[in-house]
């Protein structure tokens, strides 16, 4: 019997530290997609030549109402279709279009 209840307090332990390391991964991995995704609002005009062009080539018309850019040069979009519509994109620099 003494063994038993010494098997499960060990278990019971061994089960909290688990429990302990996976909420330290899961806060580093949380922490890490914040600073990834941390953009800073820039003038629409700041946004390069290639994204304008590229924006006018993918969606005739229509127009960023703000900008955002993070350290990896990247910028998000918020942009006002002809239609109506709004949409998020995110580009590089150069213009090219990334999937978040």
């Amino acid at each position: 019997m003494f063994a038993a209840v010494l098997s499960l307090g060990t278990m019971t332990a061994f089960a909290q530290e688990e429990e302990t390391v996976v909420e330290e991964v899961a806060t580093e991995v949380t922490e890490v997609a914040e600073a990834q995704d941390t953009y800073a609002e820039v003038a629409v005009e700041e946004v390069p030549a290639a994204i304008s062009e590229a924006l006018e080539a993918a969606h005739p018309g229509a127009t960023i109402s703000q900008a955002y850019m993070n350290e990896e040069a990247e910028y998000k979009l918020e942009v006002a279709k002809e239609d109506g519509e709004t949409a998020e994109l995110y580009a590089d620099a150069e213009g090219n279009w990334i999937e978040k």
